[in-house]
């Protein structure tokens, strides 16, 4: 995972709420989300018109003429797909989807063949249209945005929204104060037990503290003890009494806490749809819109603090001032 000078801003804000100790990161609650990439929906369609765009956009640049550019073919096809999503055209719309994908792959072996050799600078975006115009419907590793082909397709298990396009990000909080003491870009569609790992590893960087317990969902099921640190999930892994029950199933309904810390990350710190381009882009996006969190609850602290001082001052000041007893 490449490392982004940007931690600094989420550990300067950790350091500056100064409301957490060791005692207080004894505890934390991790989860996962998904930051969505700022691409359209992807369809095969729209990838091989934009496969398409981009060789005709480098053969302009190159200098290099075609040998057909199938202008009003391509138009016609448009125009065809534009309307053939009703079920009684889906013959018609894979037909049509067919001779859209022939046509890009004969642009593609066009410049190709006249660019050889290939300059090395463009082998890897060549890579990218090659990759777009031969994956298959069960592939994995798909490409689904040509000028993002990081992006993965996550499925969270949303009904709203079955599929996610973007990365994966993790998150660690605190019970009591609610500060964001950990996050980063995970890199893959990786599994979330995997992820607990490096997640708790820069808790211990910025804080410092021992953690004792890291409050999961049932997603993180695998290990139950990651060094010293002990995994608690809602399902029960082994025997345990009455009371240690509870206690259990009292830190796992405080996880839920976290659902909210992503909504407001989300709706509010602009990690709802990541506009910074490549795995750099999603890490620096993620840290700092923990760092912004954290930065608006130092705030509001501070904003309660100078209130209090100063209606504090105003009352002994009312209350210190000489009485005119002329008057009386």
């Amino acid at each position: 995972m490449p490392q982004v000078p940007v931690y600094t801003p989420l550990a300067f804000t950790v350091t500056a709420n100064n409301l957490f100790c060791n005692i207080e990161v004894r505890e934390v609650r991790v989860d996962t989300t998904v930051q969505e990439k700022n691409i359209t929906f992807p369809t095969d369609r729209r990838l091989y018109e934009k496969a398409i765009e981009h060789c005709k956009r480098i053969a302009n640049a190159k200098g290099i003429k075609l040998k057909r550019t199938y202008t009003r073919e391509i138009k016609k096809l448009r125009y065809q797909l534009r309307f053939a999503r009703k079920p009684k055209n889906f013959k018609r719309l894979m037909r049509t989807q067919k001779k859209l994908h022939r046509i890009a792959l004969k642009i593609y072996n066009d410049l190709v063949t006249q660019l050889n050799p290939m300059p090395m600078k463009d082998f890897e975006k060549f890579n990218v249209l090659y990759r777009v115009l031969t994956q298959q419907r069960d592939d994995t590793n798909k490409i689904y945005s040509i000028h993002e082909p990081e992006v993965l397709c996550i499925a969270k298990g949303k009904e709203h929204k079955p599929y996610e396009f973007g990365n994966k990000s993790s998150f660690t909080y605190t019970r009591k104060t609610g500060i964001i003491v950990g996050a980063m870009a995970i890199e893959g569609n990786m599994f979330d037990g995997h992820t607990l790992s490096p997640q708790l590893d820069q808790v211990k960087d910025f804080t410092h503290g021992k953690i004792r317990k890291a409050i999961v969902d049932r997603g993180y099921r695998g290990r139950q003890k990651i060094g010293m640190t002990e995994v608690v999930m809602p399902n029960a892994t082994r025997k345990e009494s009455y009371y240690m029950k509870k206690q259990r199933e009292a830190r796992c309904r405080s996880r839920a806490g976290i659902e909210g810390l992503i909504s407001h990350l989300k709706h509010d710190h602009r990690l709802l749809r990541n506009y910074l381009k490549g795995t750099a882009g999603d890490q620096i996006n993620t840290l700092l819109a923990a760092a912004a969190y954290n930065m608006r609850k130092w705030m509001r602290l501070k904003r309660k603090e100078i209130l209090f001082f100063i209606f504090r001052w105003y009352y002994q000041a009312l209350s210190l001032a000489p009485i005119n007893t002329q008057s009386i």
